[in-house]
């Protein structure tokens, strides 16, 4: 059955959850060092974590974390076309400016945009809508990003060719369950390939940037001989300064826990200009996850099965989660899952929409997927 057109599920005026996968030709090292060559690419992950800040301050799609290993990334990305159809057609201009610039200065960055180049833009009004559309489509993230990497990379190395595998890997999470037990798939890769011991050592992963946002703002909790009283207060501290404080490296990707405000029934674009909009995508906060992610994370690590705290239970059981399978869900979500995964209403409802009479599921009662 050959493979449904990417075109056909992957709608960029639609909101829509994707976790995307990209990976080298042959499995070559992006990051990392190379046994072989005995050459290091350690720093080509900077790279990949540099262009995402930048794309995340142009495009209308949320990065909501994101995981860069030696030979493939990682991004859970959610589109906000309704967030780009509150923007100016000047702001479409220089944003997509930005990306393709007519002119560049001598480092190679974007030179700024005059008025004719922008009204190049501007005045064409299928041009315009085209370029709109662009803005909220994760394929076009997707390549604006592989592009850049691969250009760098083979002229670092001297070569041409192709440096990825080929088209990404596009999986729609159609709930708030299938997205939060990929975020943790996503966020413990580093951890579950044996590369880091804890999430705070899983360098150029989303969970890390808020991490360390943590570590170096949040007011310290006093010591105690009591733990469990050391633990509440160290909760309320990170909540506060959740509370109180935006974070400066994670502040790039979308907030993590979704905060209803009446005040501002629109979309909620953000105006600091780093990120699409100031939206949560997980009914937790930032602390319950880490505390979950970090529970995880040692399970998976000493292939333990023991019993989850009692704090983190009703999290999963909220969600429709089975807390007995929740490890084996995120260590096992890369081949569990392929085109889609959630629940089965809502995977009724994306069978309907892609004119298909069902998608499979292979022995999981909670999520089902599509066959590839």
């Amino acid at each position: 059955m050959p493979r449904q057109a990417r075109s056909e599920y992957l709608d960029p005026n639609t909101v829509q959850v994707i976790h995307g996968v990209q990976r080298c030709v042959r499995r070559a090292y992006l990051c990392g060092s190379d046994k072989i060559s005995g050459r290091s690419f350690e720093h080509r992950r900077g790279w990949v974590r540099q262009r995402l800040e930048i794309l995340a301050s142009v495009f209308g799609i949320d990065c909501l974390t994101y995981t860069v290993l030696s030979n493939h990334m990682h991004l859970v990305l959610r589109t906000r076309p309704d967030v780009v159809a509150t923007w100016s057609d000047d702001d479409v201009a220089r944003r997509w400016l930005r990306l393709f610039p007519v002119r560049r200065l001598e480092d190679g960055s974007a030179a700024v945009p005059t008025g004719p180049e922008i009204a190049t833009v501007t005045g064409n009004p299928e041009r315009l809508a085209e370029v709109r559309r662009r803005l909220s489509d994760v394929s076009w993230w997707m390549r604006c990003l592989a592009e850049n990497i691969a250009r760098r990379a083979n002229r670092e190395d001297q070569c041409s060719g192709r440096f990825w595998e080929g088209r990404f890997k596009a999986q729609l999470l159609l709930d708030e369950a299938s997205l939060l037990a990929c975020a943790a798939y996503v966020d413990l890769n580093p951890v579950r390939a044996a590369l880091a011991n804890s999430p705070e050592e899983s360098e150029y992963t989303g969970a890390k940037d808020r991490i360390d946002d943590l570590l170096e703002q949040k007011p310290q909790a006093s010591c105690s001989k009591d733990k469990d009283a050391r633990r509440r207060r160290q909760r309320q501290a990170t909540r506060a300064w959740e509370r109180s404080r935006r974070p400066i490296k994670s502040g790039w990707m979308s907030p993590l826990e979704i905060q209803e405000t009446a005040a501002s029934p629109g979309p909620d674009a953000s105006l600091c200009g780093r990120r699409a909009s100031l939206k949560g995508f997980l009914s937790m906060s930032l602390s319950q996850y880490l505390e979950l992610l970090d529970w995880t994370g040692r399970q998976l690590r000493s292939r333990g099965r023991r019993s989850i705290p009692p704090e983190l239970a009703p999290i999963l059981e909220r969600l429709g989660l089975k807390v007995g399978d929740w490890c084996e869900l995120v260590k096992k979500f890369g081949k569990l899952f392929k085109r889609a995964a959630g629940n089965a209403e809502r995977l009724a409802a994306e069978a309907a929409r892609r004119g298909q009479s069902y998608l499979q599921a292979p022995g999981s009662k909670l999520f089902a997927v599509t066959g590839d």
